[in-house]
This record gives C-alpha cells, sequence and structure tokens, in this order.
C-alpha cells in the first residue's frame, strides 16, 4: 500500500461535543483533507508546536518526551497513520537510535505533537485516505475566509460523526443501567479513546460501590 504525505491544516474546537477539537490534515500532493478528533490537552499541545514563538513555563508533557528522547539520542523519524477501525485512528512512531529503528505505537493525537516536535513528516496509507478523508472544495477565485468557513463544517461534520454529543450522553441513562452494563459501556469507551465519557461511567460506577 502507498503512502501520503499529510500535513496540518487546522485545529478547531466544537461548540456541539463538549471538549471535543479536530485536527485537519491536508494532503500535500492532493485535495483531500483528513479530520481527526482530540482531546483538549493535545490540541493545545499541538497549537503551541505550531506557534514557535510560544513557550510555556514548564515543559508539557510532549515536550519532556523531546528532552528525554534527545538525552539519549532518540529520534522520531516519522509518524504513520497505519489503521483506521471504529472512527478511531492508529497511529506509529518510527525512531531510531544507534542506526537501528523502533516501530512504537502511539494515539495520533501523541503521535502528531511529537512529530512537530522532532520535525518529522506524518504519513497515512491511501486505503485509509479513500475511506476517511474528504474534498475541500474550492477554487482560485474563492476567498479565503469562504474557504475557511468550508474547512469549519468539514470538522464540525467529522465530530458529530465520531461521537455522540454532550447531550446524547447525558441522555443515556447510566443511573438505568446494570453495573454489568455500565462496565461493558466503560470497556468500549476506553476502546474508542473516549476518556471523558470513561471518567462518567466510572464515576457512576464507583457510587455503586
Amino acid at each position: 500500500m502507498s503512502l501520503v504525505r499529510l500535513t496540518i491544516k487546522g485545529i478547531s474546537y466544537s461548540q456541539t461535543q463538549n471538549g471535543a477539537y479536530a485536527l485537519l490534515l491536508s494532503e500535500v500532493d492532493g485535495e483531500k483533507q483528513l479530520p481527526i478528533v482530540i482531546g483538549a490537552f493535545e490540541a493545545q499541545s499541538i497549537a503551541i508546536a505550531l506557534e514557535k514563538d510560544i513557550k510555556p513555563p514548564r515543559p508539557l508533557t510532549h515536550d519532556l518526551f523531546k528532552s528525554m528522547a534527545g538525552r539519549f539520542a532518540i529520534n522520531v523519524k516519522q509518524v504513520i497513520i497505519h489503521k483506521l477501525v471504529d472512527g478511531v485512528f492508529y497511529s506509529s512512531l518510527i525512531c531510531e537510535r544507534d542506526k537501528i529503528e523502533e516501530i512504537i505505537d502511539a494515539r495520533t493525537s501523541d503521535a502528531i505533537a511529537l512529530a512537530l516536535r522532532f520535525d518529522a513528516p506524518i504519513f497515512t496509507y491511501q486505503n485509509i485516505l479513500d475511506k476517511a478523508g474528504v474534498y475541500l472544495k474550492t477554487s482560485p477565485s474563492e476567498k479565503e475566509e469562504e474557504a475557511a468557513k468550508q474547512t469549519e463544517v468539514i470538522i464540525e461534520d467529522a465530530l458529530k460523526e465520531e461521537g455522540p454529543s454532550k447531550k446524547e450522553e447525558e441522555d443515556d441513562g447510566l443511573k438505568r443501567k446494570s453495573l454489568s452494563e455500565l462496565n461493558k459501556l466503560l470497556e468500549e469507551a476506553v476502546k474508542k479513546e473516549n476518556y471523558e465519557r470513561a471518567a462518567k461511567i466510572r464515576d457512576e460506577i464507583s457510587k455503586r460501590k
């Protein structure tokens, strides 16, 4: 399968899904966009890495990883978004130390935050881009602000498809579910990396113990 190089186009906050952000990746040699839903902390970390002039007073987790990797002569050569299952993207860090390569599994949001800090290229497979990518239809005559509006629409659509809204979560009726049902929901939430929802389910389970 052929690899397609991606670049970061932007990050957007959703007014419809509480605490959710979307990272929009763009095909370098094409017109397709790949929207990926990420958490608030990862969105902040990526945004800070994109703004080279912003330096937090204390190192963020990804900055700490970069410092430790540098101390032990470990370099992140590239990031590959290699799998898409049930709306969840899976990624790998291709690392090198002493001319030996290692592949490390990582959440896509973490992988991209690290790729920015190591100046590492980001890739995905063509079949993933074909499955989850969308076109941002703009012509040379369109204004930049109109293109930005279309980007927002694409990102909002991705957020709606990725998971339930805050209201839908509240209407789930967790209090009416049995412990076995709650444990199953918790497992599903963790599998889909929906940690905010997992925390709510965990809290409901804890109340019953």
